[in-house]
């Protein structure tokens, strides 16, 4: 049977809560659900929580309690089939008696899927599909990325003047972009898994790496990386105190760095180097989204947002695909992904 307005709009409904957990689920996906009763009624809804905690289905269920018994479960990704530090959602839903299971997004993940098929032979009515395209492009493209490529999903996010400086000629960086921006970039490193930098970053700006509300520390934090070939860390950085958990890797080659983190459960990155880091990750096709601030600002010398990245001729240039453009104050932020020829490197 197709979908109807009620289950297109309790879909909408898990997608918006999905969003509310960007960055706390991991390795987990950021998954939402809504339960409908038989009466077409809103009974229940829930996002997942962190990892060892339920699932997306099985805080809605619990939320809808008897009134799950013959309703509809509306996921935005498929539910799993399989035990983890968490039983299989398959088993919870045809255990509450329900009736439909309509979700978005294919679950790529091989030790988790057939979940559909699970429903489909316990008598349940299932049906995939429904806003996938959104479901896909939202709170689990991350998760999805990571599952499909084996590392995790890189964000670049940089501020520059409009020409493309990051720092003046004497290096003076703070602050190019705006206060609007710069919140902004806090909720960025919010919805993240990780936030890593190179020991050069360090060297020059100490920075805390950290989420900041109101110039209070968060109460959940990413993990702060730092790339540390050549053991240059000093041992009072900022960014090895007790605010957030750091991780010191000792290379410099994009790809281990993932490896490394992807195997302690990273599914989304923050890259906040400077331009050698960022050329590195551009060159190995480590980034699958950027985000620039602008500054209305022109300062005609110093470091520019990207060094080297094995870029000789304008034929090899990495289109991006503009998302969005938005006003931040006086900057303009963009939003772009990288359209990769081979397209092994996105999702």
């Amino acid at each position: 049977m197709p979908t109807n307005e009620a289950e297109q709009a309790a879909m909408h409904r898990a997608l918006a809560l999905a969003e509310t957990v960007r960055g706390r689920t991991s390795p987990n996906p950021a998954v939402g659900a809504v339960v409908i009763d038989a009466d077409g009624r809103l009974a229940g809804e829930g996002a997942t929580t962190a990892a060892g905690g339920p699932h997306a289905e099985i805080v809605a269920l619990r939320g809808a309690g008897p009134a799950a018994h013959g309703g509809t479960v509306i996921v935005t990704l498929e539910p799993c089939a399989h035990t983890g530090r968490t039983g299989p959602c398959t088993e919870a839903l045809i255990a509450a008696g329900v009736a439909r299971v309509v979700y978005g997004a294919d679950d790529p993940n091989p030790e988790a899927a057939g979940g559909a098929q699970r429903l489909h032979e316990a008598g349940v009515d299932v049906v995939g599909g429904l806003e996938v395209h959104a479901a896909a492009s939202g709170a689990l493209r991350p998760w999805l990325h990571a599952m499909r490529t084996g590392r995790p999903y890189v964000t670049w996010k940089f501020a520059a003047t409009l020409d493309g400086r990051v720092a003046a000629a004497d290096y003076t960086s703070q602050w190019i972009s705006s206060a609007a921006s710069r919140a902004d970039a806090h909720r960025w490193r919010a919805s993240v898994d990780a936030v890593l930098v190179g020991s050069g970053t360090v060297l020059a700006d100490d920075p805390h790496l950290t989420v900041r509300e109101n110039d209070v520390l968060a109460e959940q934090q990413p993990l702060r990386v730092v790339l540390d070939r050549r053991h240059r860390l000093p041992d009072d950085a900022r960014v090895l105190d007790a605010a957030a958990e750091t991780v010191v890797l000792d290379t410099a080659v994009p790809q281990f760095a993932m490896k490394a983190l992807y195997d302690r459960g990273v599914r989304h990155v923050l890259l906040e180097g400077g331009p050698t880091l960022a050329g590195a990750f551009v060159e190995a096709r480590c980034v699958d989204e950027v985000v620039a601030y602008l500054a209305p600002r022109l300062l005609g010398a110093g470091p520019t947002a990207l060094g080297d990245a094995g870029i000789g001729t304008l034929a090899d240039a990495v289109m991006l695909e503009v998302e969005s453009v938005t006003r931040l104050g006086e900057d303009i932020k963009v939003v772009g992904r990288p359209r990769w020829t081979d397209q092994t490197a996105g999702d």
